[in-house]
């Protein structure tokens, strides 16, 4: 394992380098090898899991004051899962340092999702062991902030590109185009302009950070003007 080229990637020096070699040890990988029970990452993980979902109901209950406690753990739901754990331990290219066994090498574990994400969730308590909740915090707010801005744009998961659908169909009337109409800002600080039409007639716009969040802006504008 590159030990340094994953830390640089992490944004963060274990002071303590077994934890990350923890963090990255499969099952199979400690199955195979004979080696003891708790070499595993599985406690990491468990840890890792109850780290993120706390810091994540931290900043959700700062950022959106508004909101009841009902909206908070469903938009919770939609960051600590682990569609979002596989797409931030993507970024980092996790899976090709995990230390798996070769039955799980075959099958292509380094690529599953449910692998690389409880890694990335082993991950995030070793972090949180090695620097404390601050060393953690800053790691998940560098690679979650895309997703906890998705979710907040979303208005608590709302679905609005399903709710405009719906209500256009209700009418009879649902053929919808969304048109990206300008992009402005660095590649790492983009944002979209996005223009919602249906048929022909502009109906709604919006604007986001990705072409997904500023569809829904444009869905939830066009709901309103309706």
């Amino acid at each position: 394992m590159n030990e340094k080229k994953l830390q640089e990637r992490i944004g963060y020096e274990f002071k303590d380098a077994s934890l990350l070699y923890l963090a990255l040890n499969h099952t199979s990988y400690v199955n195979e090898r004979g080696m003891l029970k708790f070499s595993s990452n599985e406690r990491l993980e468990f840890l890792g899991d109850a780290v993120l979902e706390g810091l994540i109901s931290d900043v959700l209950y700062r950022r959106l004051p508004d909101r009841e406690e009902g909206v908070l753990t469903r938009l919770r739901s939609h960051i600590v899962c682990e569609n979002s754990l596989f797409r931030c331990a993507n970024k980092l290219s996790l899976g090709e340092f995990l230390n798996l066994g070769r039955g799980e090498e075959a099958t292509g574990g380094r690529r599953k999702p449910s692998v690389v994400a409880d890694a990335m969730e082993a991950l995030i308590g070793a972090i949180y062991l090695d620097g404390g909740r601050d060393a953690a915090e800053q790691f998940v707010m560098d690679i979650f902030s895309p997703i906890i801005d998705e979710a907040a744009a979303g208005d608590a998961g709302t679905d609005y590109k399903s709710r405009l659908q719906e209500a256009l169909q209700a009418e009879g009337s649902a053929f919808i185009q969304y048109k990206v109409e300008n992009e402005t800002g660095p590649d790492h600080d983009k944002i979209f302009y996005v223009s919602v039409l249906n048929g022909n007639k502009p109906i709604g716009k919006g604007a986001g950070k990705n072409k997904k969040q500023a569809e829904q802006s444009a869905a939830k504008n066009a709901l309103e003007d309706r």
